[in-house]
């Protein structure tokens, strides 16, 4: 589970950018919304009355206020909803409407956190929530604890609750997340570290992207893939006919998954990109998004493919505007320059895993998912 709630999963390890300049606002996580969600509907169990809007107080201290969405008793429980606003990142659970019943229970019981509709729950060793738990973060799972245990103190009572937290819908939202791959089934996870949503937050991209190791790690797992988009990803996964829990989410931040691989090491790791993005890992990037990193023509005229070109040939590469329009001119040479870059991609990988214990291979693909290169 990542460790804020950029939870959607973005074709070709790119992602949405705003207009350079304009201002990005940010939002709430699932896990704000479920503690909101959580004193509102303990309130009106002690008192009888929903505080409208409610106020919370987050991780670092700020003091946010939401509204109600839903409200209502349902038998010895109380139940409040809020609707998740994610500000202007691109988050699969926008919208959503986070609910949260509450339960008394017998004394000693202390606080009890239950999965409902819409709520994932764990089902692989590897995650910060043990197998057979629902799908709530530990921050969170905090978040929503403080919460009750002062209201609980302030009427004289112990703490002793069943928390439910429900996302309707949140079994189909979450087959756009990387839950399923994790291991967690049926819903959502209810997430976030600070209870605010960074709006294209690259730290929780990288976060999901250690998850997945610590799974595959969990599960056993000896091989592990990180690609760089989707089409990537299946060309190289069939290569090698590797189940789906080895497959991490690279993405764009290569260095985020070599850096933990470092620390974590799998004994063997096979990344997989087009011709551009690999060409970005030869030269030593290590963040390929197209705004962070740019291509250097002047690296493929370093290459041993082209050390017999001739001037004009040199000139036409130097002076191509694309990384696809150097692979083009090279396949009309017939020289094959890919493979110069699947072994330079490979020397940075290994240059960032230093001495770990990890075998490296990197394959690139076309845009059509062939592979072209293969450096192992």
């Amino acid at each position: 589970m990542s460790s804020t709630d950029h939870q959607q999963e973005r074709p070709d390890g790119e992602r949405v950018e705003k207009p350079e300049g304009s201002a990005l606002r940010t939002g709430w996580t699932t896990g704000a919304c479920a503690t909101a969600a959580t004193k509102a509907a303990f309130s009106a169990l002690l008192t009888g009355a929903f505080p409208d809007p409610v106020t919370i107080t987050l991780p670092r201290g700020e003091t946010p206020a939401f509204a109600l969405a839903t409200e209502g008793f349902d038998g010895g429980a109380a139940f409040a909803g809020i609707v998740k606003d994610a500000g202007d990142d691109p988050d699969v659970t926008h919208g959503a409407t986070v609910i949260a019943s509450v339960r008394r229970l017998a004394p000693g019981n202390g606080i009890r956190f239950v999965a409902g509709d819409g709520v994932g729950t764990v089902t692989k060793a590897g995650l910060p929530i043990p197998v057979g738990q629902a799908a709530i973060n530990p921050v969170p799972r905090a978040m929503m604890a403080a919460e009750v245990e002062r209201l609980a103190e302030a009427h004289g009572i112990a703490a002793d609750v069943e928390v439910t937290i429900s996302v309707p819908g949140g079994d189909m939202l979450a087959k756009d997340t990387w839950n399923p791959r994790l291991g967690i089934l049926g819903g959502i996870s209810i997430l976030g570290t600070t209870g605010v949503v960074h709006p294209f937050s690259c730290a929780a991209w990288i976060h999901s992207i250690h998850r997945g190791i610590d799974v595959a790690r969990a599960e056993g797992l000896t091989h592990v893939l990180g690609a760089t988009g989707s089409t990537s990803e299946k060309a190289a996964q069939a290569f090698y006919h590797l189940p789906d829990g080895a497959l991490l989410d690279m993405g764009d931040f290569a260095g985020g998954l070599l850096k933990y691989l470092r620390a974590h090491p799998v004994s063997r790791l096979t990344i997989a990109g087009g011709f551009a993005k690999m060409a970005k890992l030869a030269q030593g990037a290590l963040d390929l998004h197209s705004g962070r990193s740019q291509i250097d023509n002047l690296h493929f005229l370093s290459l041993p493919c082209a050390e017999n070109l001739t001037q004009t040939m040199r000139e036409r590469i130097q002076n191509a505007n694309t990384a696809m329009e150097v692979l083009g001119i090279m396949n009309e040479l017939g020289i094959d320059i890919a493979s110069d870059i699947a072994e330079g991609a490979r020397r940075t990988a290994l240059s960032v895993l230093r001495d770990a214990p990890v075998e490296v291979d990197v394959i690139v693909i076309d845009r059509s998912g062939i592979i072209i290169a293969h450096a192992r």
